[in-house]
């Protein structure tokens, strides 16, 4: 299952489609402008069998921020080497609800 904010479509793969950045490399700034601040829904597993045990949880990717390179870069005022990583996404993850059926 995929819900996301915004009006971001669902893509053919499952996946929603991104979210975009608002990272700006020359000054390491961002805003949290894009995305949804709160995220609720209510979800019913469509294959669930009380007969059979099951976990579920909840995986939510943040917005992009500066990575600690690219404030280094406008700090110091040099630039790296193009391979190294300045944006980041960050991931997060809830703690299991697990399903035990009655024995």
């Amino acid at each position: 299952m995929s819900c996301g904010g915004g009006d971001r479509a669902v893509l053919n793969n499952g996946k929603l489609e991104p979210v975009g950045t608002t990272v700006d490399l020359e000054t390491a700034i961002y805003t949290n402008a894009i995305g949804a601040a709160h995220l609720s829904t209510v979800w019913t597993d469509p294959a669930f069998n009380p007969e059979e045990r099951a976990f579920y949880y909840v995986r939510v990717l943040e917005i992009p921020t500066p990575r600690w390179t690219a404030f280094d870069e406008v700090r110091f005022g040099f630039q790296m080497d193009k391979r190294v990583t300045r944006v980041l996404q960050d991931r997060a993850y809830t703690s299991p609800i697990w399903y035990t059926p009655d024995q």
